[in-house]
């Protein structure tokens, strides 16, 4: 198990020195923990936390737990999600029981990028380096520069 985490990170962080101008959607200019840096947490959480990763070329981490049925979402769909929220220390920020809607390409990077891998009806986990989260700019709840941990159920898209 250490090898898998310790080949994933190896793997990233090979990807990322060797790749040039790499940019994400939504990518804002500013500086903080670059997603390599942040894998590393990732990683630690996903160990603790019994996520078994798989690494997307966008830095991120994901874990499909149900794959949902019909159409995925694009960037124009109307998702209807559930989710909660965490920091790499297992701090919860925040969490629905109800379903809120929004429209996927106004959403984090990282959602943007994970919800098209699960449809409706589908759980999803994904484990965000800063940079595909709230960056350096963070939110009203979300402090700068943090990795994060999200739990996302899609119960529908339009």
């Amino acid at each position: 198990m250490k090898r898998i985490f310790f080949t994933i990170a190896v793997f990233v962080t090979t990807v990322y020195v060797f790749s040039c101008n790499k940019t994400s959607i939504n990518q804002t200019s500013c500086s903080g923990p670059a997603a390599v840096t942040d894998s590393t947490a990732l990683l630690a959480f996903a160990k603790t936390y019994g996520i078994t990763p798989t690494a997307d070329t966008s830095w991120m981490y994901y874990q499909i737990i149900t794959p949902g049925t019909g159409a995925s979402p694009v960037a124009k769909s109307k998702v209807f999600v559930r989710y909660a929220v965490r920091y790499m220390d297992g701090t919860y920020i925040d969490s629905t029981t109800t379903a809120h809607e929004f429209e996927l390409d106004s959403l984090i990077a990282g959602w943007q990028y994970g919800l098209p891998k699960i449809k409706a009806g589908g759980e999803i986990k994904l484990l965000l380096p800063s940079e595909l989260a709230y960056g350096c700019q963070g939110s009203t709840n979300i402090q700068s520069n943090s990795p994060l941990y999200f739990n996302i159920y899609l119960d529908s898209l339009k």
